[in-house]
């Protein structure tokens, strides 16, 4: 449904986008993640035609954005960060503009009345939109994004401004239209990410630096190989049997945190997965596990991860122009200690020292007169 293919877009010599390649399936939510002025809302303005890109393509269902806008824009539904909203419209009469704008095909009141349905407006469907809290006028952003039914459905920052019950019902909304849309959903929210968004994007300084489930995001960047379990038992029992289960590499007793249990650190080999014959270990004993967690890293801690060091070909291009920079102030300094070749040209006569106003306004100023008390007593 949405295809990026070496997607670039300069300002000047910076380079919001680089190089970026990535593509989304019908009926997929994917999350689109980066930190400030990584290039996300970039990438979405062009996705949506409010931008050109420098170089690159991108599609939308099989329509270039660059040669046919109006045609990509008719399978789009876009929410900015700040819903693009007239204020002194009613509620009703801004869906029923955008619906003349997008030319949909739908009966409009039934269609209208449907999404405010959709996104809980029909309260405020006959209100100023200028009279309306943050947070009705995000959803009423939105009504309008799904006016039209798209195929591609790009949100950004959608819950911003909601209260946490108008957040689990969005959430919850956004996951019901993955199941007939594509989306594209950027927050900085990760919790919600990773709560909605089948998949992840991170791009950090314009260039691809992730793209996978969370799941497996979590597993690729983390170091650790550890669960911890809660198990009720004998301790030195348990523990003993924890050491002869297959590719244990170490078990650590954290001790008794409940009563009539004990807790255990298990660190396994590399992609080996335990849970299930622990289980069946510990049923054929009858020792109760209580709990059981990973030591995975969470969405945020991958984020930071990613985000925390320049990617590469960004650290290549600063040393670029570092290293231009260099070879141009040496040949400066080189042109500063070369001396001037005798061309047939008279040596110039010493230069005058400069005179400053101070002096030239001395120089000309009468004297003034003595003050002779003497004679004035006189």
């Amino acid at each position: 449904m949405v295809e990026v293919r070496n997607l670039t877009k300069k300002y000047g010599p910076h380079k919001a986008v680089s190089d970026l390649s990535f593509s989304v399936s019908k009926g997929e939510i994917l999350g689109f993640l980066g930190p400030n002025g990584a290039g996300k809302t970039t990438t979405m303005n062009i996705l949506t035609g409010y931008l050109s890109s420098t170089s690159g393509m991108a599609k939308v269902c099989d329509i270039d954005v660059l040669e046919d806008p109006l045609g990509a824009k008719k399978k789009i539904g876009y929410l900015p960060e700040q819903p693009p909203l007239y204020l002194d419209m009613t509620v009703k009469e801004y869906l029923y503009f955008v619906y003349d704008l997008k030319k949909a095909k739908l009966p409009k009141s039934a269609h209208v009345k449907e999404i405010c349905g959709l996104v809980r407006i029909n309260e405020v469907y006959n209100r100023l939109i200028k009279n309306l809290s943050k947070g009705y006028r995000q959803r009423v952003g939105l009504a309008g994004a799904l006016v039209g039914n798209p195929d591609v459905i790009i949100l950004d920052e959608p819950t911003v401004g909601l209260d946490p019950k108008q957040i689990i019902e969005i959430r919850s909304l956004i996951r019901q239209l993955g199941k007939n849309h594509t989306v594209i959903l950027s927050s900085h929210i990760l919790s919600e990410i990773q709560a909605v968004c089948d998949r992840v994007i991170v791009i950090n300084h314009g260039i691809l630096a992730a793209d996978d489930t969370p799941e497996n995001l979590a597993k690729i960047m983390s170091d650790d190989h550890r669960l911890t379990a809660r198990i009720a038992g004998p301790d030195a029992e348990v523990f003993k049997l924890l050491k002869k289960l297959p590719s244990i590499i170490k078990v650590e007793n954290l001790g008794s945190k409940e009563q009539g249990t004990c807790d255990f650190i298990i660190e396994t080999e590399e992609g080996q997965d335990i849970r299930k014959i622990l289980f069946e270990r510990l049923a054929d004993r009858s020792w109760p596990l209580l709990g059981l967690k990973s030591a995975e890293m969470s969405l945020e801690d991958v984020f930071l991860k990613l985000t925390e060091k320049k990617p590469v070909q960004a650290v290549k291009a600063e040393k670029k122009k570092e290293r231009v920079k260099i070879e141009l102030m040496d040949d400066e300094s080189e042109d500063e200690d070369a001396e001037p070749e005798d061309a047939g040209v008279s040596e110039l006569p010493d230069a005058q020292p400069e005179v400053s106003v101070d002096d030239f306004v001395e120089e000309t100023a009468e004297p003034e007169p003595e003050n002779n008390e003497e004679e004035e007593n006189k």
